[in-house]
């Protein structure tokens, strides 16, 4: 009886521990699969989170034929025999097997001043005949901070697409050979630091003998673009090449595509079309053009400071002091997002209309999107389009990072103190003083030190690796931009000057699509109008709104126009027409639409577009050419259109509107015929 007892002990212990055995068997085969399996795990995670954007729709889908649909969403007519034609014209020679020797390039700036200079150093590889070394971008380097597994480049974009889609055009390698890598550490190679928009005959006469008696040469872009925009004609081919470096070439990498086009589809998800604004308002735009008034807190220190580093630099010139208000009815300030949003609804877009903000930070927080929030029902962006998850598995794997941020130095009074104690007698002695609680500097967060110091305290390493993650939320929102049924800015220019990232988006959307609808508002002729009626902007009569949307309604021609002569001499890519766009004529167009035909052949006339598309994309008639006919006769005769301003379609009175609505829309039949 005993021996059984015995027996059975022995073997219950010998259950257990094999329990034991297969339970940390298992716990060890989930870190394995928690650690190896991330794309799995990242597909369930993203099946089964809950988004924090609900989309709320009150108003009933406009059916696509309606007159009101095609006023705010339908492409621009005149615009829809453009289509993009990057390929050469005539004779153009492959890459020569010889070539003079080496570019290395460094880029050093923001999404849109690496896009820009990686497109110039392309160009100017070609004209002096050398082979480029994949362009190394300073915002992404290791010592950033970054995920070691991706090298500068390629953690924006796909280098294997970048060099197979060039390999007609320049010789392109991934690194320097062995020999000049080794000069290069010991900075045994000529450097040049090329100044923005360098004309072709700088490095004709400078760069090209020092690289033919070197065999190679360094060249630090720090302004984005260095190549100027507008090239002599006989040079036309390099501003071909520069489309399909931006247009084709440039693509991002996979995992960052993705995720975009995940983004899409949730946007598109319900069924709508959606608008893209880019508010443009960072601290450098804002301290560059003296814009610092409009913010009434610490926002405006900040942006003062930042104009004051300009000038010490010579970025800019200028006064320090700028009257804000002057600046701001001069179009030289952004639009406010609650400015944009006014625009929108008075133009006769719906308060439940989707709107997705793009181009990385609003300087000011998310409190500067609030009244467009109280506006628009759905104003998304990245962040509620997408999970945590998601958005941390393109950085890749990172290091953890202490914050390192400086610590304010001791004051005298305190210093005083130690000294006393540490010098004190034998009698018994007091417990030292508590040190001092270091302050932090948040660059993104609590901007304390403007109080206390004149010098902007130095980035952390965590700081640094936000910059590298902020290049990869601007090219999400790049490509969602340039997909997007409308697109807004609400400013087009950077902290120098330059066309800023809604300018490139713009130009995108110019050669792929020109007949999407992209509105350019002419900043001063709004801020004019918004004056008008400034003790009574939320209840506008019908007259105002009239002009209101003659005014955006010919921002889609007239600003492109404006934008030629504007844009295009300091940045190609804003504007790549003509040169890389080409005429194709629907084979049904007869003698009958004649004053279509004019109108299109004035706006042709305008950008200056001559050249015939091939023969292939001939003949294919647009299936909405019927439509297209006609649409500028009764684009804007819907009463529907109208309605009171900024009220939710379910709350609407009816009496008394109707009057509203007919008056409204003789108004437009008046813009019709006198406008277009």
């Amino acid at each position: 009886m005993k021996e059984g007892k015995a027996f059975l002990k022995s073997r219950m212990k010998w259950v257990g521990l094999v329990g034991l055995v297969l339970s940390a068997f298992s716990l060890f085969v989930h870190f394995l699969l928690a650690r190896f399996t991330e794309d799995g795990f990242s597909e369930y995670q993203s099946s089964v989170t809950v988004f924090s954007w609900r989309p709320i729709f009150e108003t009933s889908d406009l059916s696509r034929t309606s007159p009101l649909y095609r006023r705010l969403w339908r492409p621009v007519g005149q615009l829809e025999s453009l289509h993009p034609d990057a390929n050469p014209r005539g004779y153009y020679a492959g890459p020569s097997a010889q070539t003079n020797g080496y570019i290395f390039v460094r880029i050093q700036g923001g999404f849109h001043e690496i896009r820009s200079s990686i497109c110039d150093v392309v160009a100017v590889s070609r004209f002096l005949n050398a082979t480029l070394v994949i362009p190394e971008i300073q915002q992404t380097t290791s010592k950033k901070g970054i995920s070691s597994q991706f090298k500068s480049f390629a953690y924006l974009y796909n280098e294997d697409q970048f060099m197979a889609a060039l390999a007609k055009d320049v010789n392109i390698v991934k690194t320097l050979p062995k020999s000049l890598k080794s000069a290069r550490r010991n900075k045994e190679i000529p450097v040049f630091r090329v100044p923005h928009s360098a004309s072709p005959y700088y490095y004709l006469h400078n760069v090209l003998p020092v690289l033919i008696k070197h065999s190679v040469v360094e060249i630090v872009v720090s302004d984005g673009g260095c190549l100027q925009a507008i090239l002599p004609p006989h040079l036309e081919e390099y501003q071909r090449l520069r489309c399909r470096v931006a247009f084709h070439a440039l693509r991002f990498r996979e995992d960052v595509q993705e995720l975009a086009t995940k983004i899409l589809h949730r946007l598109r998800a319900p069924g709508r079309p959606f608008i893209a604004f880019d508010p443009g308002m960072t601290r450098d735009a804002l301290a560059c053009h003296g814009c610092s008034e409009l913010f009434q807190d610490v926002h405006t220190e900040l942006i003062q400071h930042r104009r004051s580093w300009m000038r010490k630099r010579g970025i800019i010139k200028g006064q320090l002091s700028v009257n804000s208000a002057k600046q701001r009815l001069k179009g030289s300030c952004p639009l406010t997002p609650e400015e944009v949003g006014i625009l929108l609804r008075a133009y006769g877009y719906s308060w439940d209309t989707i709107i997705y903000v793009s181009g990385g930070e609003v300087f000011g927080g998310q409190r500067t999107l609030i009244p467009l929030h109280g506006m628009f029902e759905n104003v998304v962006d990245r962040t509620s389009l997408s999970t945590v998850w998601e958005l941390s598995k393109i950085y890749g794997r990172e290091v953890n990072l202490e914050e390192n941020y400086p610590k304010a130095p001791p004051s005298a009074q305190v210093e005083m103190k130690l000294d006393a104690w540490k010098n004190s007698g034998p009698r018994p002695r007091p417990l030292p003083p508590p040190p001092a609680k270091p302050k932090t500097y948040n660059i993104e967060g609590w901007w304390g030190w403007v109080a206390e110091s004149d010098n902007e305290p130095e980035s952390t390493v965590v700081e640094l690796r936000t910059n590298a993650h902020k290049l990869l939320w601007e090219a999400i929102d790049y490509i969602v931009s340039v997909e997007a049924d409308v697109f807004i800015p609400g400013f087009d220019r950077d902290g120098k000057g330059h066309p800023n990232f809604a300018s490139l988006v713009m130009g995108h959307r110019l050669y792929q699509s020109a007949a999407s609808k992209t509105y350019r508002p002419d900043r001063k002729e709004v801020v004019r109008l918004l004056e008008e009626i400034r003790g009574h902007i939320y209840h506008a009569n019908h007259t105002w709104l009239t002009t209101i949307r003659r005014h955006l309604r010919s921002s889609l021609i007239d600003g492109l126009i404006e934008e030629s002569n504007k844009s295009k001499s300091s940045s190609f890519l804003s504007h790549p027409v003509p040169e890389c766009s080409c005429l194709r004529l629907d084979s049904g167009e007869t003698s009958s639409n004649s004053s279509s035909n004019t109108a299109h052949l004035q706006v042709q006339t305008a950008l200056g577009v001559v050249h015939r598309c091939p023969v292939w994309m001939d003949g294919e008639r647009s299936s909405s050419s019927k439509e297209k006919e006609n649409e500028e006769d009764i684009d804007e005769n819907d009463p529907s259109s109208s309605g009171l301003f900024f009220q939710h379609s379910g709350s609407q009175d009816v009496g008394g509107e109707d009057i509203n609505l007919k008056e409204e829309s003789q108004f437009e039949d008046q813009e019709e015929d006198g406008g277009d």
